[in-house]
């Protein structure tokens, strides 16, 4: 391939790629506003038990998260054969879970800080945050925040450990499978499982 070709495609694939668009930075301000949160809970630890760490997250994850959306994908097909009230609950309870593992791994703080790194258009009008957790007597922790935009305003659908291992196609892995094999009560079961594990100490990861 000559210098020139080369040149023509590289511009083209400028053109076609996916842009950041102006309006876009508000995305960075609800990552900014999670993460500030969990510092602030994370300084607290030592005053804060379990349900009063679960109290102050509840309502900055919900502005933060997309908690319809994100409960429907990781049970796949199965959302369908769901009733409307069953959908109900297992939204409830996929919500639920998700701020319990939120209170139950950030129980103290060693220095750490959160550190926006940037971001960067990606597929289906979606737009990747990145971030990292700077932690001074550990490796660093990079996070990566998909959001998609709603009538609500930027919420994210997904979060992505070391810029590769995505949250939601793990739990879209654990939670569809439970429920294919052994129906939706159980799979309520196995979530609120977790939820009192986190709870009660037993799980921190």
């Amino acid at each position: 391939m000559t210098r020139c070709a080369a040149a023509v495609l590289m511009a083209v694939s400028l053109l076609t790629a996916p842009q950041v668009r102006g309006d876009d930075a508000a995305a960075g301000k609800v990552i900014e506003t999670l993460d500030d949160t969990l510092l602030g809970v994370m300084k607290d630890a030592k005053t804060l038990d379990y349900q009063a760490r679960f109290d102050r997250l509840a309502p900055v994850l919900k502005q933060t998260f997309d908690f319809d959306f994100m409960s429907r994908f990781v049970i796949g097909t199965g959302w369908q054969a769901l009733s409307p009230a069953d959908q109900q609950r297992w939204i409830e309870a996929f919500t639920t879970a998700t701020i319990a593992t939120y209170a139950g791994r950030f129980t103290g703080w060693g220095g750490e800080q959160f550190k926006m790194l940037g971001q960067e258009a990606a597929p289906q009008d979606t737009l990747f945050v990145k971030t990292m957790v700077d932690r001074p007597d550990a490796d660093d922790v990079e996070l990566t925040y998909r959001m998609r935009k709603t009538d609500a305003g930027w919420r994210v659908v997904d979060v992505y450990q070391k810029g590769t291992v995505s949250e939601l196609a793990l739990r879209r892995s654990e939670y569809s499978a439970v429920l294919k094999r052994d129906g939706f009560e159980k799979l309520l079961q196995t979530v609120a499982a977790k939820t009192a594990d986190y709870a009660s100490g037993k799980l921190t990861q």
